[in-house]
């Protein structure tokens, strides 16, 4: 009896012990399931951030394919004319299951903290072209420094002579690690940073995503990046305000070369005698042919549309005919924020806020430079002439992307150039490395269709 007991325990025993361990098996094979299936889980929902993204960046493409038509259309029609914003769509522009945005500028001075930047193409020609611009004009710039402009001036001439304050090769050759002074131009505003006084602040000001508007974290002092003073308005920094790209055409668009006013030789007066006598009555032609001294020197376009005595509707049918002595580096007047138009020669930071509300107040009205003589004064209108243009040929298009439901996004930035006619990219950054630059409105709608799909 004792010895059945004895293998009775015995085989309860055995029993208890191969149950513990098939409960042990169980639970490490359903552990295993588990993770297995929380990691498909990941898995799964990382290959479709990667479709989303496949989405975004195809989407871009064909952003740029149509931003290209819209400025070729736009050249063809009125050469040089800054596409009007409701001519084409920049906002919320569905390509397949991805939707894209162009992120784009106000005209405001001071942007307070927004829901949303303002989306549409961003005129090149609304900025100062580093290759161009003089010391003294760059020094009015926000945020820069008399020793950076300096070095900015050092970096692109073509001579070793240090500009006071600036930085040749003795200064870069001390760094660590050391490099050379270009001497030569800018080919990208990105160079800047290469520029012996460049650090962020002046660079990026508050505008740390570069989307032209004053974001959450960009209004918050210190608790988090970037620095900013908390003062509810965007203080842009030199990127904002500086290009590499601007430059006008030498030909019209039936391929003649447009007329240089400036040039006051007997054969460049028959010239204009035939454009106006193409453009106006004998008459009219005559009167505005008479009006321009022909032994007076004209320094520029808008000097010569002073001179004329033309209506401003008259001179916008020849506008994109003639050109000054300057091709590279003019500013458009009829896009420009204050900041710049304050480094111009005879603007200057007292007549800048009255070109932009001027042109605040006439939206849609303003077909042609001939308006700046309507608010400056005659010598301060021609001396501002030399840096200034009606007319713009160069665009960026700042796109950015989402694929299907809000995910994925990217963002990159292309530059276009109208000068022989038809758009061409000559510029291409990817810029989502800079983060979300869309501004909370959107990013909420984006939410709102995620948790509408969950």
């Amino acid at each position: 009896m004792k010895l059945c007991a004895f293998k009775s325990q015995s085989c309860i025993s055995r029993r208890a012990s191969v149950l513990i361990i098939v409960l042990w098996i169980a639970f490490g094979l359903v552990s295993v399931a588990l993770y297995f299936a929380h990691s498909m889980g990941f898995e799964l929902r990382s290959a479709d951030n990667r479709v989303a993204g496949l989405e975004a960046d195809q989407a871009i493409d064909g952003a740029a394919r149509y931003v290209g038509y819209i400025l070729t259309l736009q050249q063809q029609q009125q050469p040089g004319v800054i596409p009007q914003a409701g001519t084409y769509q920049a906002e919320s522009l569905v390509i397949g299951d991805a939707t894209c945005w162009f992120i784009g500028r106000t005209d405001q001075v001071t942007r307070a903290v927004a829901g949303s930047p303002s989306f549409g193409l961003v005129d090149e020609a609304s900025k100062l072209n580093l290759n161009t611009v003089d010391y003294t004009n760059l020094q009015f710039l926000p945020l820069i420094t008399p020793e950076f402009a300096a070095a900015i001036v050092d970096w692109r001439d073509t001579n070793s002579d240090v500009t006071i304050g600036g930085a040749e090769n003795e200064t870069y050759m001390r760094l660590k690690p050391p490099y050379a002074c270009k001497n030569a131009s800018f080919e990208s505003v990105d160079e800047l940073r290469l520029v012996f006084g460049a650090d962020l602040e002046a660079l990026y000001g508050e505008d740390a995503n570069l989307n032209g508007v004053l974001d959450v974290n960009e209004n918050d002092g210190d608790v988090s990046l970037p620095w900013d003073n908390h003062d509810g308005h965007l203080d842009a920094g030199l990127f904002e305000y500086l290009t590499v790209y601007t430059r006008e055409p030498v030909n019209r668009t039936n391929g003649l070369p447009r007329i240089n006013v400036t040039d006051t030789s007997a054969t460049n007066r028959q010239q204009l005698a035939l454009l106006f006598a193409d453009k106006f009555t004998a008459s009219r032609a005559q009167e505005i042919l008479n009006a321009i001294p022909a032994a007076q020197p004209i320094r520029s376009v808008l000097e010569f549309y002073v001179e004329s005595g033309m209506k401003p509707e008259e001179f916008t049918m020849l506008e994109s005919e003639v050109r000054g002595a300057t091709l590279e580096g003019l500013v458009n007047v009829n896009s420009a924020a204050a900041a710049v138009l304050a480094c111009i020669p005879g603007i200057g930071t007292t007549n800048a806020p009255s070109l932009v509300a001027y042109r605040q107040s006439n939206a849609g009205n303003l077909t042609s430079l001939g308006w700046v003589s309507q608010v400056l004064d005659r010598n301060a209108a021609i001396q501002a002439g030399p840096y200034l243009t009606g007319l713009s040929y160069q665009f960026s298009a700042d796109i950015a992307a989402v694929g299907h439901y809000g995910r994925g996004y990217r963002r990159v930035r292309f530059v276009f150039d109208l000068s022989d006619g038809v758009a061409k990219i000559i510029s291409r950054k990817d810029l989502s490395d800079l983060g979300w630059a869309l501004g909370r409105d959107v990013h909420q709608q984006l939410l709102a269709l995620q948790d509408k799909r969950r």
